[in-house]
């Protein structure tokens, strides 16, 4: 019994909701894309920082949307400036391989 079954047992009448990966290969217009996302990372202020740029003919909402799932997933902060994602720590293995499972190629940038 996994958990998502136990989570069946103590909430019967709860409708699971579309992953938000799903979400985001739908809405994303990632077909477009030309050139690879940059992934790098930087140290700002002393503290590791994870950098994804390159999108292009990307809307703000679908740029959000997958910052939004990155930080959940991943469990850390960031934010979105311009057409790039901020994101705080250094996982960028795990963001490269988050992107390239939703169809980005993702190419690494630095050290």
């Amino acid at each position: 019994m996994d958990l998502q079954d136990q989570l069946r047992n103590f909430f019967p009448n709860h409708k699971l909701s579309e992953n938000t990966s799903s979400e985001i290969s739908k809405s994303s217009n990632r077909h477009s894309q030309t050139s690879p996302l940059l992934c790098k990372y930087e140290k700002r202020n002393g503290r590791p920082t994870t950098i994804v740029e390159g999108f292009e003919k990307i809307k703000k909402e679908d740029l959000k949307l997958i910052a939004k799932s990155i930080k959940q997933k991943f469990s850390v902060g960031g934010s979105v400036k311009g057409y790039s994602i901020i994101i705080q720590g250094n996982i960028r293995v795990d963001i490269m391989n988050f992107l390239s499972s939703l169809g980005y190629n993702v190419k690494r940038v630095g050290g």
